[in-house]
């Protein structure tokens, strides 16, 4: 019997010794440097800043920029843009940035899951509605530039490794679904405490947030004109959205450089479009964008002729912008765009006198424009007085015009929707282009390399990549 228990206690003491070493095993090899669960308030700063960064900010607007001749494209690959010369039509044109954009989608969706009924953080309402808002944002920047894209199976690689094209329609009903969500559950009470500085943009300010979302409502609902106008609610979200420059959308920070700073530093593949110079100069000498827009060569600014093709590629010999720093903000959505979608609203609703007043304030908005380089309230003013009365197309007219200068220099990914759109309407007069190529103008982005080459769905889509030519998104008129 004392045998017995003697081995008995040694089985015992080897079980406990096991059990511990097992345990301390487990916290050896725990990397505390990378936690399996992170607080949300933590991965929402870095969501923000990709969003800004690497989906709003980067090749998206370059590309999109030199297709709406806010730039021109002078080297590497977006002189091939340029000059439609294989890049527009190659997988790997967009490639690191389509899987930016899934990277933020799948980020987002685990902040909406975890914050929602039955996740870790229920009840978080605040972080909710903002990661709803951003998710609505980079999901609409995707399927804006891309038309059909893997949606509703996406993001679910345990279930599906080959998701289906969701229809560029049923992407837009989720868009307005999530924004007016995440308005809802901004407007509840959270016992949960601010994001404060976590939060790059607000600060966590709900009030600030919702103010968002009605501006992105009030861009969607416009960006679907062709297929249902709804002017008066574009009026009324921009109303409910920014009341000054100081509630934009926009990234601002001294340890995130503008990415259009750094691209040109970095390669100077853009400079100024000689078409958006003439543009902007035909405002007359009153416009002090003219002068304080470009940087000179020789005392003369010296623009990339995109009126013609085989302009020499080259870097160092053109003007390009001079409002250029890594200072800049990041704008996603700014206060003079709002202003813009209001007048042309009111312009379309043959609300001419509101439409011209609206169009005054957007100027100005733009002019004063957070930015390193300024211009002032009385040369903003001085410019504003010599726009004539103006009515019907001609109001139009300028109230796009002015909207594209206002985008200078990389708010490229919404001029390139404005062009899209107004062709869609019939109204291509009103943003008229001078590239050479006009039946090679990118209606949209070809699909990401990563997908082409392992989803036999995303590649049937793609072909040989000469439907961005062809195929116009939804939005636009067309069928995907």
């Amino acid at each position: 019997m004392k045998n017995i228990k003697i081995v008995l206690t040694g089985f015992i003491g080897l079980f406990l010794f096991q059990s511990c070493s097992e345990d301390k095993m487990d916290e050896i090899n725990t990397n505390k440097n990378n936690p399996l669960t992170v607080p949300t308030r933590l991965v929402i700063t870095d969501v923000i800043t990709a969003t800004a960064f690497d989906v709003t900010g980067s090749d998206y607007s370059f590309y999109a920029g030199v297709y709406s001749e806010l730039n021109a494209g002078v080297f590497g690959q977006l002189y091939d843009a340029q000059n439609r010369d294989g890049q527009p039509q190659l997988a790997s044109t967009y490639n690191n940035n389509w899987n930016s954009s899934y990277r933020q989608l799948s980020t987002l969706k685990g902040i909406i899951a975890k914050c929602s009924v039955g996740g870790a953080e229920s009840g978080n309402y605040t972080t909710l509605g903002i990661a709803q808002i951003l998710y609505a944002y980079n999901l609409a920047v995707l399927t804006d530039l891309f038309g059909d894209i893997p949606n509703s199976e996406a993001l679910r690689p345990k279930e599906i490794l080959q998701p289906k094209l969701d229809k560029q329609e049923d992407v837009y009903k989720e868009i307005f679904k999530t924004l007016n969500d995440g308005i809802s559950n901004l407007e509840k009470t959270t016992t949960y405490p601010s994001l404060g500085v976590q939060d790059l943009i607000y600060a966590g300010n709900a009030a600030k947030w919702k103010k968002a979302a009605n501006g992105l409502l009030a861009r969607y609902t416009m960006r679907l004109s062709l297929k249902k106008a709804d002017y008066p609610n574009v009026i009324n979200y921009v109303d409910a959205s920014f009341a000054s420059a100081n509630e934009e959308l926009k990234l601002v920070s001294n340890f995130i450089p503008n990415p259009y700073s750094r691209f040109e530093t970095d390669r100077s593949y853009l400079a100024v479009s000689k078409s958006f110079y003439d543009r902007v100069n035909a405002n007359g000498p009153l416009d002090a964008r003219a002068d304080g827009y470009f940087t000179k060569k020789a005392g003369v600014v010296k623009t990339f002729n995109n009126s013609i093709l085989n302009e020499v590629n080259a870097v160092k010999i053109y003007s390009i912008s001079a409002l250029i720093s890594d200072k800049n903000p990041i704008y996603l959505l700014s206060y003079h765009e709002l202003l813009f979608l209001k007048a042309e609203a009111q312009a379309r609703l043959g609300q001419d006198l509101n439409a011209l007043n609206t169009l005054k304030l957007a100027i100005k908005a733009a002019y004063l424009k957070e930015q390193v380089v300024r211009f002032t309230s009385a040369q903003a003013d001085a410019y504003i007085a010599t726009i004539p009365v103006l009515t019907g197309n001609d109001l139009l007219k300028r109230i796009m015009v002015e909207k594209q200068i206002s985008f200078y220099e990389n708010e490229g990914i919404e001029a390139y929707n404005d062009v899209r759109r107004l062709k869609a309407m019939n109204n291509a007069d009103l943003l008229p282009l001078v590239n050479p190529k006009p039946l090679f103008f990118p209606k949209r982005f070809g699909y990401g390399t990563s997908d082409v080459s392992t989803n036999p769905k995303v590649k049937a889509a793609f072909g040989d990549g000469s439907y961005v030519y062809s195929e116009d998104v939804w939005w636009a008129g067309g069928t995907r």
